[in-house]
């Protein structure tokens, strides 16, 4: 094998197939990079739950097929300082030539590298990259960590003709976004992992390409772009019926500034203590609307907020950490919280954007 090409195509697929590679795996060639040179060059890694493929651009001199450990192929090419890079194979083992430097890294035998599936012909839908993206961005951190119940340790994507819903639980907090787009003629539900989720986030935030499609079948999902193809093992299970959970009627609600909430909600982190609970007062007769926060370490705050009051008057508590986190994901300057009641759900919203909804239980206290 005998190819040439630049540092900057090889490294960028080197650092998406790096992260997709297998770790401390019982089978050495799953912690490898296939390199591939035949019509073209293509780079692939596994770790048997996700793979990928990444066709770059470069010059085949000798065909041939190599596998190399992921991180010193890597941390190799991040330290080679001219453009130009050439990579032939010596006696079994990959040389790595570019101006002024060579190494030789020892080869694995690839011959048990696994194949990566293909779409059997199966057509898939096409989206914005980017708005893509920005859904499973939005939603992803409400997930469950743990995969005990494989659905909440999910993101949910849900294709219907007319649009396209990502959705994530950990049955404490909800977060929905929706793209509006014409997604084809047929319904698909998808459950993707939530490590994959973060693993497919990464590649699309460094991919240009504006279109992204996705082919699922019953126990895997390919994304292709560009010369990338990411395929994921998908959850095998049902993802609950979370329409039923939100609130269809209002007991109070409030208009303020999101910049408004997200400082008060710093401040409070700060007062919280370890337990990070905070309590929203709002008496809407009063036209008050505060939060309060305590610990017996730090003190205690309790801050009014300029704000459009509705409804009844209540006294509620939320977990800081679980309000915060939604509030990158909202476009809008403003936000409205709708309180359903002692006990009930918050949903929040921006004032502007209908695409995105979040909603969060309440504590005890």
């Amino acid at each position: 094998m005998k190819l040439s090409t630049t540092k900057n195509h090889i490294l960028n697929a080197t650092i998406l197939a790096e992260r997709i590679a297998g770790k401390k795996e019982s089978l050495p060639v799953l912690s490898c990079i296939l390199i591939d040179a035949a019509k073209q060059i293509t780079l692939r890694a596994t770790n048997l739950e996700a793979g990928i493929e990444i066709a770059i651009g470069g010059e085949v001199e000798e065909k041939g097929t190599i596998a190399v450990p992921a991180g010193i192929f890597s941390q190799t090419l991040r330290s080679i300082g001219s453009d130009k890079i050439t990579l032939r194979s010596e006696e079994g083992n990959l040389m790595v030539e570019s101006k002024g430097t060579k190494t030789l890294i020892k080869a694995i035998p690839h011959a048990e590298f696994p194949a990566l599936p293909s779409t059997n012909g199966k057509s898939g839908i096409s989206l914005p990259r980017e708005k893509f993206l920005a859904a499973l961005q939005s939603v992803a951190y409400s997930a469950s960590p743990s995969m005990i119940r494989p659905e909440l340790g999910s993101v949910y994507v849900s294709i219907k003709p007319e649009a396209v819903t990502c959705v994530a639980t950990d049955s404490f907090r909800l977060a929905e976004k929706t793209i509006q787009i014409q997604a084809g003629k047929n319904d698909s539900d998808i459950l993707i992992p939530l490590k994959h989720a973060g693993e497919l986030a990464y590649i699309l935030e460094r991919s240009e390409d504006d279109v992204v499609e996705i082919a699922a079948e019953d126990v895997q999902m390919i994304v292709s772009l560009g010369g990338i193809r990411y395929i994921s093992r998908v959850i095998d299970a049902q993802f609950p019926n979370y329409k039923d959970v939100i609130p269809r009627d209002t007991h109070t609600e409030v208009t303020l500034l999101k910049n408004d909430l997200s400082e008060m909600l710093k401040k409070a982190r700060v007062f919280a203590g370890q337990e990070q609970h905070v309590g929203f007062h709002v008496y809407p007769k009063k036209k008050i609307f505060s939060a309060t926060a305590r610990s017996a370490d730090v003190g205690e705050m309790s801050d009014s907020i300029d704000a459009a009051l509705e409804g009844s008057d209540i006294d509620i508590n939320f977990h800081i950490g679980y309000l915060a986190e939604c509030l990158p994901s909202i476009e809008a300057d403003s936000v409205t919280l709708a309180f359903a009641g002692q006990g009930r759900p918050l949903v929040v919203k921006g004032t502007s954007d209908a695409s995105f909804l979040y909603l969060v239980m309440p504590l005890n206290r």
